[in-house]
């Protein structure tokens, strides 16, 4: 996994420059499906090079990132309306999400409901999956989507800070922007543990 990470760095920030908001916001939205993209190595890297070169805006990078995450979601969302659940627990596993990830973003759902929607885009695992059981369960769409933009906003916000910061401070990365990466990375086992606690530990307590 750590070697996909580091080749799908490197193609990033080959082609960043390039595809610019555009393509913050597609890898976004995709992040919000179910291909396993983490949003930690989209866009601290670009508010990174937004601070130290100026092509970017650090508003733009987080309203497009937002934006992408909203759209993933709302795919997602709709998509399992349409197909129900038990087609959905069926295709599933075809795309690496299996009845148990499906099972424990319900557990989620049904405790916590727009709360939940909105705490889940802090989360790992969980931020991919929430548009899925809130499809199955036809909650109101005006709903998830008010909660799903603001948690999204709020969490394309920290992530762009971060950039930034390590943009203000470039002996954190030593010279190699790879490092920024890593210490990315290192924020997620953070998140890890929090999803862990607050989910995991929730679907225990059903």
């Amino acid at each position: 996994m750590g070697g996909l990470l580091h080749q799908f760095s490197d193609w990033y920030l080959s082609v960043l420059t390039q595809g610019g908001y555009w393509l913050i916001a597609g890898l976004m939205a995709l992040e919000s499906t179910f291909v396993p993209i983490p949003s930690e190595v989209i866009i601290p890297p670009a508010a990174y090079l937004a601070h130290t070169q100026g092509q970017m805006s650090l508003i733009g990078i987080v309203l497009a990132g937002t934006a992408g995450s909203w759209v993933g979601a709302a795919v997602m969302y709709w998509a399992s309306r349409l197909l129900g659940r038990p087609l959905v627990l069926a295709l599933g596993p075809y795309v690496g999400i299996s009845a148990a990830k499906i099972e424990l973003a319900e557990a989620w759902v049904a405790r916590y409901e727009s709360a939940g929607v909105f705490f889940s885009r802090l989360l790992p695992v969980i931020r991919h999956l929430i548009g899925i059981p809130v499809g199955i369960l036809r909650m109101d769409f005006r709903w998830y989507a008010l909660a799903t933009l603001a948690g999204a906003l709020l969490w394309c916000s920290v992530l762009a800070w971060l950039g930034q910061t390590i943009g203000q401070h470039p002996e954190l990365l030593a010279g190699s922007l790879h490092r920024f990466f890593a210490l990315v990375m290192g924020a997620a086992l953070l998140l890890g543990a929090l999803y862990y606690f607050f989910v995991q530990r929730t679907a225990r307590a059903r």
